[in-house]
């Protein structure tokens, strides 16, 4: 649902949507599972350098660390693409699976081990040569709030925290993991009516014949 009668004015605006992932992208919970034996630990630089300093991510040669995604998610990746909208995210949490589901969705922009959101919001934003009006961010917990607060058009989850939904100008129908990041990519792509076309190519991609 809209917070504000200028959140479609907002969403018409965006050329590029961020994310964060925990609470977001999945459903918050994080799995943690003993390690094949003889497995091998790829474990991503930045969570050792931030090993001993928690909610980073794991730093284990025993221990694997697993998360769960949407389809539907995945969907308006490709969604957002055929209308010309980068895709990134903006997470503090370290995860190899994170890095492999990012890649599959070809993100544009993937920063893991990220404390100071805003920092990094700022140095996208000069990369890409976009303005703050022109981006979004979608978030669930209170670290998100800086990079809301800056952005064009701030998304809090179904299942954010209290504060994050209060500093949203939407909030989506769906929870984090359930779809959420579908529901923020529709408004967008509706306020600026590309809805309709964009789907159309999607399916056409898929089934030349239709």
């Amino acid at each position: 649902m809209a917070k504000t009668a200028s959140a479609k004015t907002r969403a018409k605006k965006i050329k590029l949507i961020l994310f964060d992932v925990d609470g977001v992208l999945t459903d918050g919970k994080i799995f943690v599972f003993p390690a094949p034996a003889g497995a091998q630990s790829t474990t991503p630089e930045q969570a050792v350098k931030h090993g001993g300093h928690g909610g980073f991510g794991l730093v284990s040669q025993t221990m694997v660390e697993a998360k769960g995604f949407h389809a539907h998610d995945g969907t308006s990746i490709s969604l957002a693409r055929l209308a010309g909208i980068k895709t990134g995210l903006i997470t503090k949490r370290i995860s190899e699976t994170v890095a492999l589901r990012a890649r599959d969705l070809k993100l544009e922009h993937v920063h893991q081990g990220i404390q100071d959101k805003l920092t990094c919001f700022e140095e996208i934003l000069r990369q890409e040569g976009l303005r703050a009006d022109e981006a979004a961010f979608v978030g669930d917990d209170v670290i998100d709030l800086p990079v809301m607060r800056n952005c064009g058009f701030a998304v809090a989850v179904a299942n954010a925290r209290r504060e994050v939904k209060a500093g949203a100008h939407y909030v989506t129908e769906h929870s984090g993991g359930d779809g959420a990041l579908r529901d923020a990519v529709e408004y967008i792509l509706k306020a600026q009516g590309k809805w309709e076309r964009v789907v159309s190519e999607y399916i056409c991609e898929r089934s030349p014949k239709t």
